[in-house]
């Protein structure tokens, strides 16, 4: 393997891992676009001067997998979010699920698509009941943690007042984090359940083992948290990092060769940095995993 530690140089050296019949559609597409990426494969632009100096410029992937095009599509985001969202105080909210059902939304792709308006609705659903109004409310899906692990979970932009039946502003709606904790497990345990009912879930386990799950976890208290936003300028570059930039940054990789790829991990426990290697095969699997269905 080269030296070089840019993303598409290791996914082109890696290729026999990720280029194969059992990837899925969306990875061979992307991991394909990250490695043509300012290269003549995309097409270029010819720039000639009258004095006769020719520039060629390479067209770049589009992709947001790769680390120059997502942070492009991150700023463009934060752009256009800044001219929609209105300058009122927001919160911060993130509901999580037991890592129990990680590999269950893994394997049941399709079931990630309903958790953000599924998160939008207990919200909602909540403060509608409580006060008779309506929230503003984006929600920013995320199954990504700092080592690559597949854990899904939701951001979530909420404004702190809302519109009143009446039509009038209720400039503050405090969350009761724990009534809204119950409702948001409710629902997700609903939707697995409903999933396997209908024949639409793909599992491992047989019908007794996955109701007992089901069961148990719902039982346990789940991890949810809300916090004020100093700013509308906060939550967007926070959130910005999880909707259009790739899951690894590249100036986190250390090294990359035969024997696996090394990168800096940031441990909240320990408060700093520490190393994290896999070998080729689990990188490419759990950046694979980061790949999202269209």
């Amino acid at each position: 393997m080269s030296n070089t530690l840019r993303l598409a140089h290791i996914l082109e050296d890696t290729r026999p891992y990720w280029e194969k019949e059992e990837s899925r559609p969306e990875v061979l597409l992307e991991f394909r676009k990250i490695v043509a990426c300012r290269t003549l494969a995309l097409g270029a632009e010819v720039y000639r001067s009258e004095g006769g100096e020719e520039r060629i410029v390479p067209h770049t992937c589009k992709s947001r997998m790769c680390a120059s095009c997502g942070q492009r599509q991150n700023i463009q985001w934060l752009r256009e979010r800044w001219s929609d969202l209105p300058e009122i105080p927001y919160s911060h909210v993130v509901l999580t699920m037991p890592d129990h059902f990680w590999p269950i939304f893994k394997a049941n792709r399709h079931l990630l698509h309903d958790l953000p308006k599924l998160a939008a609705d207990v919200i909602q659903q909540w403060v509608q009941r409580t006060y008779g109004a309506k929230l503003m409310i984006a929600v920013v899906p995320h199954t990504f943690g700092r080592d690559l692990k597949f854990n899904c979970h939701v951001h979530m932009m909420i404004s702190q007042g809302g519109l009143g039946r009446d039509g009038h502003w209720m400039s503050k709606l405090p969350l009761t984090m724990t009534a809204i904790m119950k409702m948001w497990r409710y629902a997700v345990v609903t939707l697995l359940r409903e999933a396997s009912r209908q024949g639409i879930l793909i599992t491992e386990m047989k019908p007794r083992e996955f109701a007992h799950l089901l069961n148990t976890q719902y039982m346990r208290p789940w991890h949810v948290y809300c916090e004020t936003m100093r700013s509308k300028g906060q939550i967007l570059r926070y959130a910005g990092r999880y909707v259009r930039r790739p899951p690894l940054a590249e100036h986190r990789i250390i090294a990359a060769d035969a024997e696996g790829v090394r990168f800096w991990t940031k441990d909240l426990k320990l408060r700093t940095n520490v190393v994290t290697e896999y070998s080729i095969e689990e990188f490419i699997e759990r950046l694979s995993n980061q790949v999202a269905d269209r």
